[in-house]
């Protein structure tokens, strides 16, 4: 008999949307902006209108995936279910990439706006006390995980939204150059930009690692998945436009917190809207960094469940029900990357990680069509094949954008995927042999 206790079924629908916009909405406060470094308005606009359609696409499919096969591995399961053993944990480590370098990124981003509000403070070590502060506040229990995430995404769109409103005085079209005042459009401007496009929409399928936990996936998946995606597509182009209508780019391009600057820049450095909106901002920040904590260790929890990563790291706490050691784990990886790796690398790393699971994802979506055609799919997407044929073709030109940006930390993230994953093998066939 199996005494080991499950993970709790509390979330509905409008959890999944607060998780699919938090684990996302830091994408609109900073990070995004690195890509007007080599880019215009318009070149970089190029790449986040295909990255956009990219991840509409993806998301249909990959609602689809969630729905029918709802576990915390998310990419990892339906991989290895597709497409065999091997895959699943290849499949899973890009995840990992994705969503341990992520956090360390943001909590970046959350010191510097703390530092702007109080520069007394470095902005390091507030990056790191707020990091620990949300890992701590992770271990509680999954129901008041959902609720403060719920509600500090709440307040992030709120935040966007006062932003926007605080810009709308200033708009004005003459701040943005015109097509025909360009000597050309760069197609290299816009291949180097598409990873910090990926920042405004990566981790959205972080959604499906809290798949076990959901009450009805059937129905709440795809409605708070599909939700999220909307929402984030609506607040990235507004704040793309609008701060590029106000302020020159070039700017922007390496401020890690872009907005509250915008805001300076308009206002004054004594007006107080600057301060209420980056304290407002903090709350989108957190939300992101919240969120992905809670990805990430369900998806250490699953992997681990499925034997890819030691034991330990599948052991759940008796009265909270939460991977405490998967929890503390991946917190203590994410501060050690905070500290050596700058927000531009840990973005771009991310980004690469995100790009090789989404390729995955889709190539397991199309092989469990084929070779599971009644598998139960209380939502299938349209246009298929067609759709998800089109989603990988794009993805694979923004894996290559990744690539080409930084190509030795790429080269780096595959050698050592090849190493865990001739380790587990070697494992693998070790238990084998003495069982």
């Amino acid at each position: 008999m199996n005494d080991q206790p499950k993970l709790h079924k509390a979330l509905h629908s409008v959890h999944l949307w607060g998780m699919a916009v938090g684990l996302v909405i830091s994408g609109d406060y900073f990070g995004w902006n690195f890509g007007w470094t080599n880019a215009n308005f318009w070149e970089f606009g190029i790449a986040i209108v295909w990255i956009a359609v990219f991840y509409v696409m993806f998301a249909l499919c990959f609602t689809e995936l969630a729905a029918s096969i709802p576990q915390a591995g998310g990419p990892s399961a339906y991989a290895k279910r597709a497409l065999g053993d091997s895959f699943g944990f290849f499949t899973g480590y890009l995840v990992l990439v994705e969503f341990l370098l992520a956090p360390p990124a943001i909590a970046s981003a959350l010191g510097g706006y703390i530092h702007f509000l109080f520069p007394i403070i470095p902005s390091l070590y507030a990056g790191i006390g707020m990091f620990l502060l949300l890992l701590l506040m992770n271990l509680t229990g999954i129901k008041q995980t959902a609720r403060f995430e719920l509600f500090v995404t709440l307040i992030a769109v709120l935040g966007l939204l006062f932003y926007l409103g605080l810009l709308s005085p200033y708009v004005s079209m003459d701040h943005i150059p015109s097509l025909q005042s360009l000597p050309s459009i760069s197609y290299v401007s816009i291949f180097t930009s598409i990873p910090f496009a990926i920042w405004f929409f990566l981790a959205v399928e972080g959604v499906a690692l809290a798949a076990e936990e959901v009450k009805n996936p059937a129905k709440d998946i795809p409605k708070g998945y599909i939700a999220g995606i909307l929402t984030l597509l609506c607040l990235a182009g507004m704040i793309y436009v609008f701060t590029a209508s106000v302020v020159n780019t070039k700017e922007l391009a390496k401020i890690e917190y872009p907005l509250s600057y915008v805001l300076n820049s308009l206002y004054g450095l004594d007006s107080v809207w600057p301060i209420i909106f980056t304290f407002i901002g903090l709350f989108g920040l957190v939300a992101s960094l919240f969120g992905i904590i809670l990805g990430n260790s369900r998806l250490l929890y699953a992997m681990s469940k499925e034997g890819y990563l030691p034991k330990y790291l599948s052991k759940l706490t008796a009265g909270s029900i939460v991977p405490q050691n998967a929890v503390i784990s991946g917190g203590i990886l994410g501060i050690f990357c905070m500290v050596f790796l700058d927000t531009a690398q840990l973005i771009t790393i991310s980004a690469l990680g995100a790009c090789g699971m989404y390729l995955f994802s889709l190539v397991s979506y199309i092989v469990l069509r084929s070779k599971e055609p009644n598998l139960d799919r209380p939502y299938q997407a349209p246009l298929y094949p067609v759709l998800p044929i089109l989603a990988i073709v794009l993805g694979i030109f923004a894996f290559g954008s990744v690539f080409y940006a930084e190509p030795y930390l790429t080269i780096g993230v595959f050698i050592v995927g090849s190493i865990l994953g001739i380790g587990y093998r070697w494992n693998q066939k070790r238990e084998k042999s003495t069982n």
